[in-house]
């Protein structure tokens, strides 16, 4: 449903919130190995989530990647790595896909889609993040 790109960008988004809730910023190689994903990728990943706002870079020493905003909600993070593909594709894959030439699943998909909307604009980074620090969720098997 999301992006290699973006299926990453949440998983760095939660860690760096839960950094920062505790006052620390994260380093690249740090992010990289909490998300699973190469760290070059991150680095990528991490520049287009610090000028949308979501994350603050800080270079030198005492540097890294702190939230910019936590309260951000998962749509924001979303639309800036994914764009509105993820509410605009066909549920088959299909290129052409709309109300006038449906596919079969059409109509059902984009009730779908409608719930995914809501759920990623009333959930929030830090939200996720404290599910971490409680213990009631994990970013890594």
């Amino acid at each position: 449903m999301f992006s290699k790109a973006c299926e990453y960008g949440i998983r760095a988004a939660i860690y760096i919130a839960g950094q920062s809730a505790q006052g620390q910023r994260s380093s690249l190689k740090d992010v990289a190995r909490e998300a699973g994903a190469p760290a070059a990728f991150t680095a990528k990943i991490l520049q287009t989530l610090s000028r949308s706002g979501i994350i603050h870079a800080v270079k030198g020493p005492g540097g890294g990647y702190s939230m910019g905003e936590a309260s951000s909600n998962l749509a924001r993070l979303v639309a800036a790595i994914d764009g509105a593909d993820v509410y605009l594709g066909c549920g088959l894959g299909l290129e052409e896909c709309d109300a006038s030439r449906p596919c079969p699943m059409h109509h059902k998909f984009g009730r779908i889609r409608e719930d995914l909307r809501e759920m990623l604009e009333s959930t929030t980074i830090s939200e996720l993040a404290g599910r971490l620090e409680e213990g009631l969720a994990f970013l890594k098997r």
